[in-house]
Parts: structure tokens; C-alpha cells; sequence
């Protein structure tokens, strides 16, 4: 027996462990679900690691099935031990709750909320928050064995180092949860990364414990994303790739995505895109046969970028990009530039009149008077684009972009972003 959406999720590699595949692939076959994922609010944005499990839920829902998306306002005061050999430093309420506002932002950027299967945000502070000790003890705690908790990798692989009670309940509160959305709204399928099998699999023990014999849930897991050569996927220069805007701004953003390597490229179009399998398929032959062009990686970049940061911030990436390619900075705005320039060396200096030659000494992009004077004769510097060749050049308020900063370029690709105090 087969199913479209479980043989699609095969092919991109996205159907890593499967509790019953049979027993799923019928019930796909026979009727729309409803399914959920989690996320724990640790921070007031997602990186691109998290969204595998998302976008997975909306390929679901693509189907015609029904994405839960729960936002751990409990589960996220606790943290979850899965992949840690620590125990996690605890936010405040507060700041949880902030958390989870942008958490939701940027999942509706993800999915369909007002379509006939539309998504549904929940959040488990809402049945969690509210329950006392002696409820959770004896409702739920007297249905998982310690020994079977013992037994997953999240606690095993903590136990030498020392695990916390609160950490080691984690599990008990996701396997609530799963049983709670089971009731509630249900949810027959929960997704997850591959460190959250553990999880998962408690849950549907929990359901099994509460409920008639005969009852029917499933889980599955997605691999973890790897980088062919071995390195850490999801890591740009400057640190983690952030689906917020204010922590990887779009050019950024697009960037990650235009410079993945072709060994990397397809099975990331296959993971983090909706292009069919055509489609894919038609780009790994460009690669063959064209791969200097690079079109798989620059509609990687494209499809990503409008998906989480819109059409328009894809404009200004592209006319970024092609910007810096051409050195045709007068072509950018300061706010473009300033978003181009964010993390490339940088000084400051006071707001006054510098000649050019002992300007570029004193910012750090000539190491003389003697190498200044030759850069500025010869036609190496310029200054938000335009070349500076006068040695008499005074660099002033005419200079200054929002009068707080310009942009040094020196030769083809060396740039310096200077601040004004």
C-alpha cells in the first residue's frame, strides 16, 4: 500500500523513523488528519534548524490535512534535555511570553490559517499552567514507569553527568500534551526531529494507558540536516541563521541560501522548498551540465527568502547582491547599505572634516601615508560608491549616510563600514 504525501516525504528524505508506517499510510489513504509539532520558545525567534519539522507539517497540510502548531509556554520554562549535556539555564515568565508572541509571528508566515484545513495555534501553558501536583502525579505520572523513562536516550545520556528532577520530568509533560491535542483537537500524528523520538513515543504510550485498546496514534521523526562536508548546517560567518529579520536581515538570509554548495543544494531544495519533484530533479541536471550559472542555488534563495521575509524584501536582497557584484554602491539606499555592510569590519571616528589620506590611516584601511596616497591616486577608494582620487579630499558631512555612517570600499571587494560618534 502506498500514499502520495508518504512517498513524497520519502523521496526528501524527510521520513526518518515512523512508528506504524502501515497502520499510517492506510489512514492517509482514508481520511484527512489532524497532526501537530512542537516548538519551545528558548528564544524570541526561530533559526532554520527549527523549521524542518514545520515545513514538513505544512507539506500536511498541502494534502488536505490539519497542522496543530503547539508554542511550549509550559515545556519552555522546564527545557527539554534532548541533545544537551547540561541543564538549561530557565527563562523568566516574562520573557517565555515575549517569546512566544514572535515564536507565532513567524509561523504565520509559514502556514495557511484561514483555509478549511487552516492551522491552529496552541499553546501548552494553556492545560499545563494550570495544573497542581497532586493532578499531574495522579492523572499522568502513575501511567510512564521510571524505568522506561530510564531507558530513553534524552535521560540516558544525561545520567552519568546529573539530570535535574525538572528536566527529567520533561518527557512526562510532552507525553501530556500529545494526549491532551489527542482529545482536544484530534491529533493522531505528532512530528518531530530525530533527538525528540523519545518523546514522541512516550506520548503515544500515554494515549495507549488512557485510552480504549484499540486507539490509533503515530509518530514520526525527520533527520537531522546535515552539510555534505561534514560542517554544522544552519551556521553562516556571523552565527546562526535567524528567521527574524532584526538578528539575519534578508540579505543575509539570502545569502546563506545563494552560496550552498552544489553537493548540498538539491537535497536542501528537497527538504526546505515546496518545488515538485520535477522541478528538483530538472535543476540537479543544471548542476551537471551548467553548474557555474548556479540556478539551483539562486532559486533556493528566492523560493526561502519569500517565505519567510516576502516578495519585497527579496527585491532589495537581489539589488543588494547585484550591487556588491557590480561595486555600484550609488545604486543601494543607506538603509540597503547599512543592511549589506552589518558585519563587515569596522571603526569609528569623530564628526568632523578628515582629509582622505590620514582618514583611511586612521579607520585601518591603509596601513601608511605612503600605501593611503597610492590607493587614492591610483583609484582603489571609494566612498559609498563614489571614487575618491583628489589627495586633497576632506570627508565630511557631504560624506556621511543618516549622518551616522559610509561605507570605505578599497579595490574590488575590501569594505570598511565607518561610524560616526
Amino acid at each position: 500500500m502506498t500514499n502520495a504525501l508518504v512517498e513524497d516525504l520519502k523521496w526528501r528524505g524527510l521520513a526518518y523513523q515512523l512508528t506504524d508506517e502501515e497502520g499510517l499510510t492506510k489512514l492517509l489513504n482514508d481520511e484527512k488528519i489532524s497532526l501537530y509539532c512542537g516548538v519551545d520558545p528558548t528564544a524570541d525567534s526561530m533559526h532554520i534548524g527549527h523549521i524542518v519539522p514545520l515545513l514538513t507539517l505544512r507539506r500536511f497540510q498541502m494534502y488536505g490535512h490539519r497542522p496543530v502548531l503547539l508554542v511550549g509556554g509550559a515545556t519552555g520554562m522546564i527545557g527539554d534535555p534532548s541533545g544537551r549535556n547540561e541543564e538549561r539555564q530557565l527563562q523568566t515568565t516574562e520573557q517565555i511570553d515575549e517569546n512566544v508572541k514572535g515564536l507565532a509571528k513567524q509561523m504565520h508566515r509559514i502556514f495557511d490559517f484561514d483555509t478549511e484545513n487552516g492551522a491552529k495555534l496552541v499553546n501548552n501553558k494553556d492545560w499545563i499552567g494550570s495544573m497542581n501536583v497532586i493532578e499531574f502525579l495522579r492523572d499522568y505520572g502513575k501511567y510512564i514507569g521510571v524505568n522506561y523513562m530510564l531507558a530513553k536516550d534524552t535521560v540516558a545520556s544525561r545520567l552519568e553527568g546529573g539530570i535535574s528532577f525538572t528536566e527529567f520530568s520533561y518527557m512526562l509533560i510532552q507525553a501530556i500534551d500529545y494526549n491532551h491535542l489527542f482529545n482536544t483537537e484530534k491529533c493522531v500524528l505528532q512530528v518531530g526531529g530525530s533527538d525528540q523520538w523519545g518523546n514522541i513515543t512516550t506520548g503515544l504510550e500515554m494515549i495507549r494507558k488512557t485510552h480504549e485498546e484499540e486507539t490509533k496514534a503515530y509518530g514520526m521523526t525527520i533527520p537531522l540536516v546535515t552539510k555534505s562536508d561534514g560542517t554544522k548546517f544552519g551556521k553562516s560567518a556571523s552565527g546562526a541563521v535567524w528567521l527574524d529579520a532584526e538578528k539575519t536581515t534578508p540579505y543575509e538570509f539570502y545569502q546563506f541560501w545563494l552560496n550552498t554548495a552544489d553537493s548540498d543544494v538539491i537535497n536542501y531544495m528537497k527538504i526546505f522548498t515546496f518545488l515538485s519533484r520535477e522541478e528538483i530533479e530538472s535543476f540537479a541536471v543544471t548542476i551537471e551540465e551548467e553548474a557555474h550559472l548556479r540556478k539551483a542555488q539562486k532559486a533556493l534563495a528566492e523560493k526561502m527568502t519569500v517565505l519567510i521575509h516576502g516578495h519585497e524584501a527579496l527585491k532589495t536582497a537581489q539589488k543588494v547582491t547585484q550591487a556588491l557584484f557590480s561595486g555600484d554602491l550609488k545604486a543601494l539606499s543607506a538603509n540597503e547599505m547599512k543592511e549589506a555592510f552589518k558585519d563587515v569590519p569596522s571603526s569609528e571616528v569623530a564628526k568632523e572634516d578628515h582629509n582622505i589620506v590620514d582618514f583611511l590611516i586612521e579607520i585601518g584601511v591603509a596601513p601608511s601615508k605612503r600605501q593611503a596616497r597610492e590607493d587614492v591616486t591610483n583609484g582603489a577608494i571609494s566612498l559609498n560608491g563614489e571614487k575618491v582620487t583628489d589627495l586633497e579630499y576632506v570627508v565630511g558631512e557631504k560624506d556621511r549616510l543618516e549622518d551616522a555612517f559610509l561605507i570605505v570600499r578599497r579595490g574590488k571587494k575590501k569594505y570598511h563600514m565607518v561610524k560616526f560618534a
